[in-house]
């Protein structure tokens, strides 16, 4: 979770931009680093690879950055399956996470679906090393995503529509689709649908939305803050078995790392971000194309959390 995800070319971009501190100084919070522990007292907040979440990132970094914290960035790093270890070796300090799928990638038997529920499950599934913080309000899921001409064919509003026609759908979405239990196998077993083929592309990103605008794929996971939903007009299916358990922006730290400065500095993002919040700064940078770390300093100003 969480939620067109930005071209590679774009998203490299993004890595490279210096977010200036909005009232402090401290180290510039989207330089890189090598894949080794951070320097005492240092915070690497790292991203997944798409562009809420390396946004998100930019916003951790710059409200701890106000507060004197020293901060380094690694954005764009990849899956879960690829940042997690990096929390647990330390190479990486922080990161923004959504709780229904962090749950699940850590109890793959998780039934939760209410975000209180979900977080208070999440709080004992963690490992030792690392704890999360106060979520916010905002959401954003994964969702199983039709063209509106595809919903009009196979009179689709939900999933389970699905399950009768999955045999003429290709599927389209992260290779880790393939094998997660909120991807195709959760699908098959909660939905009943086996569907004509399953496209590996990309997190709600480019790949999926030209796939889907294109047609060569007819259902594609695509996040539900993601502005193409509104601006085509595709259909999100509706999830009545919550397949997509709540998904709660917070952030996910090193136990060590998350001193009172720390955890008072991001909780008070938490407190700012709303859905609503989440889809405006979302449209900016994905349909206005404004630039990530302008968007990021602009939010923590208009907050008080710069």
């Amino acid at each position: 979770m969480k939620r067109t995800r930005v071209t590679l070319a774009a998203l490299a971009s993004v890595a490279a931009l210096a977010l200036t501190a909005c009232g402090g100084g401290g180290s510039d919070p989207l330089s890189t680093g090598a894949a080794s522990p951070a320097a005492s007292g240092t915070i690497v907040v790292g991203s997944a690879n798409f562009p809420e979440s390396a946004l998100l990132a930019q916003i951790y970094a710059g409200a701890l950055q106000s507060k004197g914290v020293k901060v380094s960035t690694k954005l764009n790093i990849g899956s879960r399956e690829t940042y997690i270890p990096g929390l647990q070796d330390g190479s990486i300090d922080l990161i923004p996470e959504y709780s229904g799928v962090l749950l699940q990638y850590f109890d793959k038997t998780a039934a939760q679906v209410s975000s209180a529920d979900v977080y208070s499950a999440l709080q004992s599934k963690l490992p030792a090393k690392l704890t999360v913080l106060t979520q916010s309000t905002a959401e954003d899921k994964d969702s199983v995503t039709v063209t509106k001409e595809t919903a009009a064919k196979y009179n689709l509003k939900s999933i389970a529509d699905l399950a009768a026609v999955g045999n003429q759908i290709t599927l389209g979405g992260p290779p880790e689709w393939k094998t997660r239990q909120t991807g195709e196998p959760g699908l098959k077993r909660i939905y009943g649908i086996t569907f004509k083929d399953f496209k590996a592309l990309d997190a709600g990103g480019p790949l999926t939305i030209n796939a889907l605008k294109n047609g060569s794929i007819q259902a594609g996971d695509v996040f539900t803050t993601d502005p193409n939903i509104i601006a085509n007009g595709w259909l999100a299916l509706e999830d009545p078995k919550n397949l997509f358990a709540a998904q709660n922006v917070l952030p996910l730290i090193n136990k060590a790392k998350a001193t009172q400065t720390v955890s008072d500095a991001l909780n008070a993002v938490s407190a700012k971000l709303t859905t609503a919040v989440l889809l405006d700064l979302d449209k900016q940078i994905i349909t206005d194309k404004k630039d990530p770390s302008v968007v990021a300093k602009a939010f923590l100003t208009s907050n008080g959390l710069g």
